[in-house]
């Protein structure tokens, strides 16, 4: 849906960044002039986060009002331009980065939104998915984002919500490698497999049982 306000040049240089998707080496390499091409032609912010499965996270996402563009891939590892063969080798782990209007939704907005989509409480990994390239974490982008979500975690292990210490990491973002093309929207491209999978992982459970209907 094009958003109020965006010139005509605008939304031609966004069609143009997310038409890239469709070659999967293209889209991959040009995330930094992608990035910068979305921020300054739609007005747009970036956060980083991960928790567990991308493919999750990014549908979860991506129902938020205000949200342009969610993005599966990793991020957090010391190899460049990894893949889903070997991104778990050093030390990336699966993450979103979420493309927002900050006058439609906050960066606090979304850290809230985003507790509720995690168990904060598991380092090794999320649900059924174990291992440290599953971990959750919070990838802030300025100091502004890292104090924010310095206080969102201060103020959910205040809450009480959780018996277990709230676990999730805040780690500077360094760079983000867009996963390969067809992990992007798998929620709707392998909707049978995505709700499959997405049953059997435990996730909705597991959020039903400690937020309910907040």
């Amino acid at each position: 849906m094009a958003k109020k306000g965006f010139g005509p040049v605008g939304l031609l240089v966004i069609a143009l960044v997310f038409a890239a998707r469709a070659g999967a080496g293209l889209w991959a390499g040009k995330l930094g002039e992608e990035r910068g091409i979305m921020e300054a032609a739609a007005n747009l912010a970036v956060a980083t986060f991960a928790g567990g499965c991308f493919w999750c996270m990014e549908a979860d996402f991506e129902k938020v009002p205000g949200v342009a563009k969610v993005v599966s891939g990793y991020t957090g590892g010391s190899q460049e331009n990894p893949t889903y063969d070997n991104y778990a080798d050093s030390g990336h782990v699966e993450a979103v980065q979420v493309f927002y209007d900050p006058q439609k939704v906050t960066y606090r907005q979304l850290l809230d939104y985003f507790w509720r989509h995690i168990d904060p409480t598991d380092a090794g990994g999320q649900f059924v998915d174990r291992g440290p390239q599953y971990r959750s974490a919070i990838f802030y982008h300025d100091e502004e984002q890292k104090r924010a979500a310095e206080e969102s975690k201060a103020a959910l292990a205040r809450s009480g919500r959780f018996k277990q210490p709230i676990v999730t990491p805040i780690i500077k973002f360094t760079r983000f490698y867009p996963a390969e093309g067809y992990h992007q929207d798998y929620y709707r491209t392998h909707a049978a497999r995505y709700k499959f999978y997405r049953w059997n992982s435990g996730r909705d459970q597991f959020l039903r049982e400690h937020w309910g209907k907040d």
